[in-house]
């Protein structure tokens, strides 16, 4: 909120706040800001402050004034704004693409989120993020596992060389056990550990893919998994997908024009639907991916809030096209950055090639920590708890939706709600940031960023009235 008390005149506080968001990537290069009167009545000044507002942004280089069209986010802009970033210590990054095709109607940048968990919008809980609360996450037990992997031997053992080119042999002997108890067969030979989750899918990726590849990946997705493939040069073919799997037409489709080299599927509890795959869908995109020799990348970062009975693709073909992918972050300790992949044996060389030029090795302190928490249960026993008051939390911020009259465009389930709202998103996602709030909206998890009436939301941070009561008002004005 802008504060008349303030060191600062309303004029200058109203241009830092666009100059963030703009660093931020909230405001994406080609993005519209409002207009002079909209803008007063959304900031509650006079449109003398606002045009002294968007003087200063000119000024600085960060728009541009299009005559009879309005103020747009400059493409050159960013560098102005990564210049003046690095001066004020704050992180900085690339824009998409895609983001400054769209116009005036640019969404968020697909690192938005990833950056609003370092600095936030506000001290409110974030709707839009999707990492669970640190409290959440807090365990007596972390402590002791890092405290047993610090003696003075063991410290010095693996602290003074480089780890194990695979990983720590203790952590992927636990996880192969881990993973037998989802039907997912893989000798600790076959793990690979990673820097993350993401690490791991950019591993495959790096080793499998050219430049100029078609990669499968399903729409609605993950933003992240969007940019990074688009980073590679890879050629995107979205799969629309469905509460039972990706529809197997398109795929069918895609396979015979294009001989697409990656299916990447998000099969239990996938991000931002929540739909999980039903085992005849499983079974034709085995086929598919026997007969047109793709692989299967699957990615199972949910796997803690799902059951262990889902039906996973690699279980069913036992690592033969396919490749597992998970990590920790959801659950255990983010900063930890421990992930790992499991693939087919003929593979694993490669991909190993791959982590060594990225990464080299992986923390093997860290990882051996982790080991200890799988073995003695201590994780199992968490993510039971977590379950639990995910629970609760999702049948509360289920109810408070439906009351301020948004609905769901599928059955809430996992940590995710996609929520229709009935209005653009792109634009409450910007109308929510005056108000303290960082959203997900719809456009953010298509590859074309198509405009989209649905956003997503974190079942545990918003359980408050508060935010729903906001968001009605919002849309209202909308």
């Amino acid at each position: 909120m802008l504060m008349k008390s303030s060191a600062q005149s309303l004029t200058e506080q109203l241009a830092a706040r666009f100059a963030q968001r703009i660093r931020d990537r909230l405001l994406a290069p080609g993005a519209r800001l409002p207009s002079v009167r909209q803008c007063a009545q959304q900031q509650g000044v006079s449109p003398s402050t606002v045009v002294g507002a968007y003087d200063q942004l000119l000024a600085q280089g960060l728009v541009d004034a299009r005559k009879n069209r309005g103020f747009f986010v400059r493409e050159s802009g960013l560098a102005v704004a990564a210049k003046d970033a690095r001066a004020q210590d704050l992180p900085t990054g690339g824009g998409s693409g895609h983001a400054a095709a769209a116009g005036h109607r640019a969404p968020l940048n697909a690192t938005a989120l990833i950056r609003g968990m370092f600095h936030g919008i506000s001290d409110k809980p974030q709707p839009g993020l999707g990492v669970l609360p640190p409290q959440w996450l807090e365990t007596a037990f972390l402590t002791t596992a890092v405290r047993r992997s610090c003696s003075v031997n063991t410290l010095n053992g693996i602290s003074l060389q480089y780890g194990e080119p695979l990983g720590d042999t203790s952590l992927r002997r636990a996880l192969s056990k881990k993973l037998a108890g989802l039907s997912v067969q893989a000798a600790p030979s076959q793990i690979i550990t990673t820097v993350g989750a993401t690490n791991a899918l950019d591993v495959v990726s790096r080793t499998l893919l050219r430049p100029g590849d078609y990669v499968m990946v399903e729409e609605p997705g993950w933003a992240i998994e969007f940019a990074r493939l688009d980073s590679l040069g890879a050629r995107i073919l979205p799969v629309p997908r469905r509460a039972d799997g990706p529809d197997l037409d398109v795929m069918a489709r895609y396979c015979e024009l294009h001989a697409p080299k990656l299916f990447v599927s998000v099969s239990v509890y996938h991000n931002p639907t929540g739909f999980c795959l039903s085992p005849s869908s499983a079974y034709r995109i085995l086929q598919l991916a026997n007969q047109h020799r793709f692989y299967v990348v699957e990615d199972d970062t949910y796997s803690h809030f799902a059951p262990a009975h889902a039906t996973r693709l690699c279980a069913l073909d036992g690592l033969q096209r396919t490749i597992y992918v998970s990590g920790f972050a959801k659950v255990l300790a983010p900063n930890w950055r421990v992930g790992y992949l499991a693939a087919p044996a003929e593979l694993v060389e490669r991909l190993l090639d791959t982590k060594l030029l990225s990464t080299l090795t992986t923390p093997a302190l860290l990882e051996r920590a982790l080991a200890w928490c799988i073995d003695q249960g201590q994780l199992r026993r968490h993510a039971e708890r977590i379950r639990t008051r995910l629970d609760a939390a999702r049948n509360r911020s289920v109810k408070l939706a439906l009351a301020h009259g948004c609905t769901f465009a599928a059955e809430p389930v996992g940590i995710f709600g996609w929520v229709e709202t009935g209005v653009d998103t792109d634009a409450l996602s910007q109308r929510m940031l005056d108000v303290g709030y960082l959203l997900a909206p719809g456009a953010l998890f298509h590859a074309n960023r198509t405009p989209s009436s649905l956003m997503r939301i974190n079942f545990a941070t918003t359980q408050e009235a508060q935010f729903w009561e906001d968001l009605k008002r919002v849309m209202r004005e909308l």
